[in-house]
């Protein structure tokens, strides 16, 4: 990761570097540093390909990865294959595509998948935030007090939102010197907050607040290669599992022992994010920029979920599970969605997908939410792409947080 801007690139896969892309229009490619990785990436893609149950997302994967290395002409053909499995993704709304935009097959291209997936705006503005430049990622609602947590990247700190929308300091800047903060979730025992960060150098940390934000532990794996806690969860046996995404692994972290512990998975991960739990606590859900994996925390089987026809789990930020269905932020997939995923009773198949947003204002730049009952609240404008390291690249570009809100079924 080059930077904390690269905590979006990076989930979105190749993001195509402006001055790459103008030398390609010119007829004289520049070679990428990362040549040799993103090639052995596409290895494994293509021999994973077969056992998938999403080759639309495999396609996709590929489509980016073969733009990034400035193979234009195989990334088209990968897209229009893509785009005829009516999935759902959308390269228009991807930067990584930007030296197709204009090109008359790519824009006719755009405009089918406009035609099948149009427009959804069902969501409508919860509140605002007053600071500008927090670049959030996590949030989190805590029902006992009837608040929600914000997490800030720029600002490494935590917010509260009360109900009447005020917002105020729950984790001041400069109080722990935290990283960037990215993951939130409550822990269901007790109330305290757990909260993920990390930053591009490879350092991270698992950090634990008292309901009042006074630090009660902060843990970090002690291997010695780059991490990047990013999503977590809180079983009620008290253990926290969070996704790695720099490591592409996912961890258990036990607390008494204050140890991490990888949970092995059936298949190569690819910058995993998302990560929920059924209402049982048993079924454990990854998701990465290949679909969704479905962990059996007692017996340690894993295998991805299989979205049916006409529907991808790729490329999902925030993850959320309510009344047997998979609620996604999902901005992985080109032009970013808010969508839920009805799930069979083995919870191993989509069975329906509803888009609930699309194409809208509040579909700008979201990352992730939390669900307050039958409600699903959502960062609708990030602003991760104005952050690069430590700094706003432009400030007149900054904005107020919007937090949407949608009724999911």
């Amino acid at each position: 990761m080059a930077s904390i801007r690269s905590i979006f690139a990076l989930l979105l896969l190749f993001v195509l570097p402006p001055l790459f892309a103008q030398e390609e229009i010119k007829g004289a490619p520049a070679e990428p540093t990362d040549d040799a990785e993103v090639r052995a990436q596409i290895s494994i893609v293509e021999k994973l390909m077969p056992s998938l149950p999403d080759r639309g997302a495999a396609l996709y994967f590929l489509a980016k990865a073969k733009q990034h290395l400035g193979e234009m002409r195989e990334a088209l053909a990968l897209l229009k294959e893509c785009a005829a499995l009516k999935e759902g993704f959308d390269p228009s709304g991807d930067s990584a595509f930007l030296a197709l935009k204009g090109s008359k097959e790519f824009d006719e291209l755009a405009e089918r998948i406009h035609r099948d997936f149009p427009v959804v705006a069902e969501a409508h503005q919860a509140f605002l935030t007053e600071e500008k430049d927090l670049v959030p990622e996590g949030l989190a609602y805590d029902p006992a007090r009837n608040l929600f947590y914000l997490g800030s990247l720029n600002r490494r700190k935590i917010v509260k939102v009360d109900p009447v929308s005020r917002v105020s300091d729950f984790v001041p800047s400069g109080r722990y010197n935290l990283l960037p903060v990215v993951g939130i979730r409550l822990d269901p025992n007790d109330g305290t907050v757990w909260a993920d960060s990390f930053e591009d150098s490879g350092r991270t940390e698992l950090l634990h607040f008292d309901a009042s934000g006074d630090l009660l532990g902060r843990f970090a794996p002690q291997d010695p290669g780059k991490h990047g806690l990013n999503d977590l969860v809180v079983r009620k046996n008290g253990e926290v599992i969070a996704t790695d995404s720099l490591s592409n692994q996912v961890f258990r972290f036990l607390p008494p022992a204050k140890t991490f512990v990888p949970i092995g998975i059936h298949r190569a991960l690819f910058y995993p994010n998302g990560i929920t739990l059924a209402d049982d606590g048993g079924m454990l859900y990854v998701a990465d920029s290949l679909g969704v994996i479905a962990v059996d925390l007692a017996g340690g089987a894993s295998r991805d979920v299989n979205p049916g026809p006409h529907s991808t789990l790729a490329g999902i930020d925030g993850l959320y599970w309510h009344n047997g269905s998979l609620i996604s932020v999902q901005n992985g997939i080109g032009s970013a969605r808010i969508a839920a995923f009805r799930l069979s009773k083995d919870g191993l198949r989509v069975t329906q997908t509803t888009v609930l947003e699309n194409r809208t204002a509040f579909t700008v730049l979201p990352t992730t939410g939390a669900l307050r009952g039958s409600d699903f609240y959502f960062i609708a404008n990030s602003q991760v792409d104005n952050l690069n390291g430590d700094h706003i690249m432009d400030i007149t570009k900054l904005e107020p947080v919007r937090i949407a809100v949608v009724h999911v079924p």
